[in-house]
């Protein structure tokens, strides 16, 4: 069964979400290997030494969550490539995990900008000597405004999912919860969903239908 119009926006949102999240990750990774994962720069410029504050722990939080959100959105995505009905892709998993993505994202997010703060959003102040240096403060400058933008698409995302699920099972599609969110269509009802499961799960038509008479 190929996906359904509803479908193909989904799984174009789940991919941009993770090609965003996968630069967060390779922006973060950088970060971290300038220090080490652990070392904090101190820096001489001249006569002064200069210490350029890296909270490290702040680094830390997105390299380690951008990890989680990628096997678990890529997981998720894949199944839904590979299954015509993953449980992964319903309606109610999916706002259960972005919920907790965004909450997660938007905590740590706040954690790590706090730390941010003593790092200056402007890199001029840095000699052209030390272009490692520049090339690190333009890396952490970009990280810090592409984690809140992540954050701000999944916290979206989870919003226009949990009001379509809501407005289609208001409107008698209950059927939005049984399937899917890739191969929902809103012309579908409850028993034509129900027999699709029972196709896809092993069971003949027929079978499905005599259960029914019984109950």
């Amino acid at each position: 069964m190929s996906f359904s119009s509803v479908g193909r926006t989904k799984v174009a949102a789940h991919l941009f979400l993770l090609l965003l999240n996968i630069i967060v990750l390779a922006l973060s990774t950088r970060v971290n290997l300038y220090q080490d994962f652990f070392c904090t720069p101190i820096l001489d410029f001249g006569d002064e030494t200069a210490y350029v504050p890296a909270p490290v722990v702040a680094d830390r939080f997105p390299f380690i969550l951008s990890i989680i959100t990628f096997v678990v959105l890529g997981l998720m995505t894949l199944v839904d490539f590979c299954s015509n009905n993953s449980y992964t892709g319903r309606a109610q998993f999916e706002i259960g995990v972005f919920s907790i993505l965004s909450i997660f994202w938007m905590a740590f997010n706040a954690f790590s900008s706090s730390r941010w703060s003593s790092v200056p959003l402007s890199c001029g102040g840095i000699p052209s000597e030390y272009p490692d240096v520049l090339q690190w403060c333009h890396e952490l400058t970009a990280l810090r405004v592409l984690v809140w933008f992540e954050w701000l698409t999944f916290f979206f995302t989870l919003v226009l999912t949990l009001r379509y699920a809501i407005t289609e099972s208001n409107r008698g599609n209950k059927h939005i919860f049984k399937m899917p969110l890739s191969r929902y269509d809103p012309s579908l009802r409850s028993d034509a969903a129900n027999n699709n499961l029972a196709v896809d799960y092993g069971y003949g038509h027929n079978d499905f239908s005599a259960y029914g008479k019984l109950n």
